[in-house]
């Protein structure tokens, strides 16, 4: 390679939009093939089915209070000073059928979530009730069917605390589709409906490849020039927030033939690649140069974006590379605001994109830059209005990136800076 075609790489690299490099990369993410997991092997994943009830929920009429099942009509006129009385024939508590019918001037004593006997419209909460004379009170505490008689102070309507049929869903209603994630409701909807098992999509398996004759491993002890390999763990705790399996390789030094053999051996097992490191417009930056000769297909190598403007992609028989800076700040942007969602559609999420929300800028941003600029900063409410500002020194290269942060703040491009009190976007980092 002439000195020339060697300059024109690094100086010369089209830039894109964060956007439109967005938009590149995810046409070719691939959704995963989907596995059936038992329900609570399926937390944090997302569903790969569309998942109807079988039988209504409740499939009885419940109730929703400890009290008494009543007809809702001898109620009529009941005061504190007059109640209406009745006579409790029966006990039920949960998971029981009652034997007894309720008939006008009858009650029956009934637990919170319990069948509501048929003949009865409505349960009246204990603490509207007392029951009449010490002996029923007694026998109201030995339970059974005695003769006690509840004194009701005030009427309900008919349906009071009774759900009815189907209420929380009928037969037939869908209860989650393709693409939604398994949290903690959603689980609770899957076991109402008896899955003890859900088809979820495969987690992506993803190789990460860090960079750079400076690499040590993690536990190896300083030596001078040298640093250790933070940005793969760090990479690897966001692929794994996003869903991902992580399958971190061996760092590589600035040799462009053990750069080859190690991204094709993780292509060849992994369903993505993430590298780290060497993308820039160093000497030796070896990433810039295979992405121009190697047999796949590059999507940018630029993006308008501070910081990880050198953001690089390209795809390899279906299966997606993607160049990161080595400065752990940039590192951490780039995943953020173009791999996250590169993995959530492969998972097959309904929301793959990021959905940024406005907020006011606490404190002045007086820096300009000729792309827009992603701060990481911490947000907050205060009185119904959102605050965001910027954390810590805004430079690409500082480490622990992430710490403390929960938003990028959007920073557009141009002009003098932003004054304090500005109406910006912010983007909610979800690691």
């Amino acid at each position: 390679m002439s000195g020339d075609e060697k300059w024109r790489r690094r100086f010369q690299r089209k830039a894109v939009s964060v956007e439109e490099a967005r938009r590149l990369i995810l046409q070719y993410a691939a959704v995963m093939d989907a596995e059936q997991v038992r329900l609570e092997q399926s937390f944090g994943r997302v569903c790969a089915e569309r998942v109807a009830a079988a039988e209504p929920v409740p499939h009885f009429r419940r109730s929703g209070m400890d009290g008494y099942a009543v007809r809702a009509e001898d109620l009529a006129g009941a005061t504190p000073q007059e109640p209406a009385l009745l006579r409790v024939i029966e006990s039920v508590p949960c998971g029981t059928v009652p034997a007894l019918a309720i008939t006008p001037g009858t009650a029956a004593k009934i637990m919170t979530g319990a069948m509501v006997p048929e003949g009865a419209d409505a349960v009246v909460m204990i603490e509207m009730t007392e029951l009449a004379g010490h002996e029923a009170q007694a026998a109201a505490e030995a339970g059974g069917r005695a003769a006690a008689v509840v004194a009701v102070k005030k009427p309900v309507p008919a349906g009071a605390n009774v759900s009815a049929v189907g209420s929380d869903h009928p037969a037939g209603e869908l209860l989650l589709a393709a693409g939604a994630r398994i949290g903690a409701a959603e689980a609770a909807l899957l076991a109402s409906a008896g899955r003890s098992t859900v088809a979820v999509y495969r987690r992506p398996r993803i190789g990460i490849l860090s960079t750079g004759t400076e690499l040590l491993p993690i536990d190896a002890p300083l030596a001078p020039g040298k640093i250790r390999n933070s940005n793969a763990y760090m990479i690897a705790a966001q692929v794994r927030s996003a869903g991902g399996e992580p399958v971190i390789g061996t760092a590589v030094s600035d040799e462009p033939a053990a750069l080859s053999e190690s991204i094709e051996q993780l292509l060849e097992s992994c369903d993505a690649v993430i590298t780290t490191g060497g993308v820039s417009v160093g000497d030796y930056d070896i990433l810039t140069d295979y992405l121009h000769e190697w047999s796949g297909t590059l999507l940018f190598t630029k993006v308008m974006m501070r910081p990880g403007s050198p953001t690089s992609a390209g795809v390899h028989r279906g299966k997606l590379l993607f160049a990161l800076s080595g400065n752990p700040g940039a590192c951490f942007a780039g995943f953020e605001l173009l791999v996250r969602p590169a993995l959530q559609a492969m998972l097959g999420s309904a929301a793959a994109e990021p959905s940024p929300f406005s907020a006011i800028l606490a404190a002045d941003f007086p820096k300009v830059n000729a792309y827009p600029r992603y701060i990481r900063g911490r947000s907050w409410i205060e009185q119904t209005a959102v605050y965001v500002e910027p954390m810590g020194a805004d430079q690409s290269s500082r480490m622990y990136p992430g710490k403390g942060a929960d938003c990028f703040i959007m920073i557009p491009p141009g002009g003098s800076g932003l004054p304090k009190g500005t109406v910006v976007s912010a983007i909610r980092i979800q690691t």
